[in-house]
C-alpha cells in the first residue's frame, strides 16, 4: 500500500509539473489537462491518507480505549491537514480548467 500512495504522489507531481512546463513552452489546453489529472491524483492520495488515518486511530482506539480522547484529537488535526491539501488541489483544477487561465 505504501508504494502505491508513492507511485500516486509522485504521478500527480509528475501531471503537475509536466503541465505548467508545457503551458510555459506555449500550449495552453493539454496544460490545463495535465494539471487536472495531477490534481485529481492528488485528490485521491488524499482520500487515501484519510482512510488510512481513521482506520489507525480506530485500531489504536480498539487496542487502548483509555486514550481514546487524545488519539481522536490527533486524528482529526491530521486528516484536517491532509484536507487541506486536497481542497488546495481543487483550487487548482477550477482555476486551471473551468476558467482557462
Amino acid at each position: 500500500m505504501m508504494r502505491f500512495k508513492a507511485l500516486v504522489l509522485f504521478a500527480g507531481l509528475l501531471f503537475t509539473a509536466a503541465g505548467t512546463a508545457h503551458a510555459q513552452a506555449g500550449g495552453a489546453a493539454s496544460s490545463a489537462d495535465l494539471k487536472a489529472i495531477g490534481c485529481g491524483l492528488a485528490i485521491i492520495g488524499a482520500g487515501l491518507g484519510i482512510g488510512l488515518i481513521g482506520k489507525g486511530a480506530v485500531e489504536s482506539m480498539a487496542r487502548q480505549p483509555e486514550i481514546s480522547g487524545t488519539i481522536q484529537t490527533a486524528m482529526i488535526i491530521s486528516a484536517a491537514l491532509i484536507e487541506g491539501v486536497a481542497f488546495f488541489a481543487l483550487l487548482i483544477i477550477i482555476l486551471e480548467v473551468i476558467f482557462k487561465q
